[in-house]
């Protein structure tokens, strides 16, 4: 049998808006009824204003697009990224805005391999794969060009006066709607990641001829480094997904930190982070411009700390286990351990974050200044909680052993995510133990901080990525320790006393630029005293 049908260009477009709305929707429609606190009547009418608004508002864009020869691989493109986007929404409880647009576009192929299941199989062909091929063979009439253009223009004018109505008939429902429950535009497929495409490619194209400013030129370190005896090394431990909820040190109920509760650490439990996705968050904490005035354009415009650290003298290195620096670390010397592929570190197809540490005396032996020194861990990246760690650390059971977290139940997920942090716990105190067998040779310390939390099932969402406003506290809440060596403490002048008592105040990304300057004891016109948390402790020298 011949499958050939025939359809005009107009009936394909409301069709393929009608199927969207229907099909590409569950986790727009069921947020939409979770507002209500009952069906009346005139609420039952709103809903059904929603629906008709929606399809005469997706009518209008593909109308747009329906011209001969270009129509059917836009939208088989469509309804491709739509498939994709239904199911993070409806299995995840994600929302697609500008920032998890580009946090996907950055996601390497690793870390995408991880999200593949039969799920999303499902979802591909149901909403991607069938109506794509139904359009393929489909005979698309179009009219001759001006009788096809008066068509097209009186249909979207139509759609459009049928939009208007209904916004105007329902103005004070849509006005209430809108104004009270912002993050529904970021559940609308396929507006929402058509807009967030759409902004990425005007940042890009905006950005073009961005001249990169320097910052910090005139940093050097202070006068005082005569003094203190031998030279300093700091490793900035760069933790992903890990929330603080989940630290012992902050008080939860399972004996997640072992090792660093041995250690004499300082641990700040009030900690927030600068965004919910590491494409984000990642260069907003590096960068001088805190998270109000940050936006991913702009920074891209500026130098970061760690070229700060650099005209101070200073010996930087990035070591990545995770998916780059996202343009942080483009100026600095950086390692990519994960190519490496260490049988010891990397035998389940990627490596766990002991990599970070391969051959890593080797450099610091070879220090001739002062140097700073980032590990970027895989850490509780999810959804593939379980591949974070090596088996010894499987101690919370039983787990999660799949990237379908909507298989598993929530305490399985809970413990694999937990297993994660015990992993990281373990990592963490190897790094002290490297910088203690360093200190006849440098003042060590160590900071640890996350780059953004993680949603475990709280309110039906998981992972991260909201949009932040609206990102609950578990996905912006991120643990910070530090570890000073006593050399470190007596010859830079730390007061850990002080230090100690500010460790439940309140502190965010936005001190670690200035902290990480304040810190090594660099000296530049780009430091902001009041941002440094060790300014206020610091002891004379």
């Amino acid at each position: 049998m011949n499958f050939n049908p025939k359809a005009t260009s107009t009936k394909t477009t409301l069709t393929i808006a009608l199927f969207l709305v229907l099909l590409g929707n569950y986790s727009f429609w069921k947020n939409v009824i979770d507002v209500f606190d009952d069906f009346t009547f005139h609420n039952s009418l709103f809903l059904f204003s929603i629906f008709i608004l929606l399809a005469a508002y997706l009518n209008i864009i593909f109308s747009l697009v329906s011209i001969k020869y270009i129509f059917k691989p836009v939208i088989i493109s469509i309804l491709i990224v739509s498939s994709f986007s239904a199911y993070f929404m409806d299995s995840y409880g994600v929302m697609i805005d500008k920032t998890m647009m580009r946090n996907v576009l950055e996601t390497d192929v690793t870390e995408s391999y991880e999200l593949l299941n039969f799920k999303m199989l499902y979802y591909f062909v149901i909403i991607g794969l069938l109506p794509s091929l139904i359009i393929i063979r489909t005979n698309i009439i179009y009219k001759p060009f001006l009788r096809e253009s008066i068509t097209r223009i009186g249909i979207i004018l139509l759609s459009f006066a049928i939009f208007a109505s209904c916004a105007f008939i329902f103005y004070k429902d849509y006005a209430s709607l809108a104004r009270n429950n912002r993050h529904l535009r970021h559940l609308i497929n396929p507006t929402n990641f058509l807009n967030a495409i759409h902004s990425i490619i005007k940042s890009h194209m905006d950005s073009g001829d961005t001249i990169l400013k320097p910052v910090g030129m005139d940093a050097t370190l202070a006068k005082t480094w005569q003094q203190r005896g031998k030279k300093t090394l700091t490793i900035l431990v760069l933790g992903e997904t890990a929330r603080a909820r989940n630290f012992s040190l902050n008080g939860y109920k399972r004996d997640t930190n072992p090792m660093l509760a041995r250690e004499d650490i300082i641990n700040f439990s009030n900690v927030y982070s600068c965004g919910t996705a590491t494409a984000s968050s990642l260069p907003c904490m590096f960068s001088h411009l805190g998270r109000r005035s940050f936006s991913v354009k702009k920074a891209r415009g500026y130098e970061s700390v760690l070229d700060v650290l650099s005209h101070a003298g200073i010996s930087v290195l990035w070591r990545d286990n995770n998916s780059g620096c996202k343009g942080t670390c483009d100026r600095v010397q950086s390692e990519n351990m994960v190519n490496l592929n260490v049988k010891k570190f990397c035998s389940t197809g990627e490596c766990h974050d002991e990599i970070l540490l391969y051959r890593l005396q080797a450099f610091i032996d070879k220090l001739q200044t002062d140097a700073f020194i980032v590990l970027h861990q895989k850490g509780s990246h999810g959804p593939a909680y379980y591949l974070r760690y090596p088996e010894k650390f499987k101690k919370f059971t039983p787990i999660c052993e799949t990237n379908q977290l909507q298989d598993c139940k929530r305490n399985e997920i809970v413990n694999t995510y937990d297993n994660t942090i015990l992993y990281t716990d373990y990592f963490i105190s190897r790094v002290i133990s490297l910088l203690k067998k360093n200190t006849k040779q440098f003042n060590t310390a160590m900071l640890y901080i996350s780059d953004h939390g993680e949603s475990l099932g709280e309110r039906n969402i998981y992972l991260h990525g909201m949009p932040y406003l609206i990102a609950p506290k578990v996905q912006k809440h991120i643990p910070f320790v530090l570890w000073f060596s006593r050399e470190f403490e007596t010859n830079l002048g730390i007061d850990k006393a002080c230090l100690q008592q500010k460790s439940n105040e309140k502190f965010s990304h936005d001190n670690l630029f200035h902290s990480a300057l304040g810190l090594m004891d660099v000296r530049t016109d780009v430091y902001n005293k009041k941002l440094d948390i060790f300014s206020n402790c610091r002891k004379t020298l």
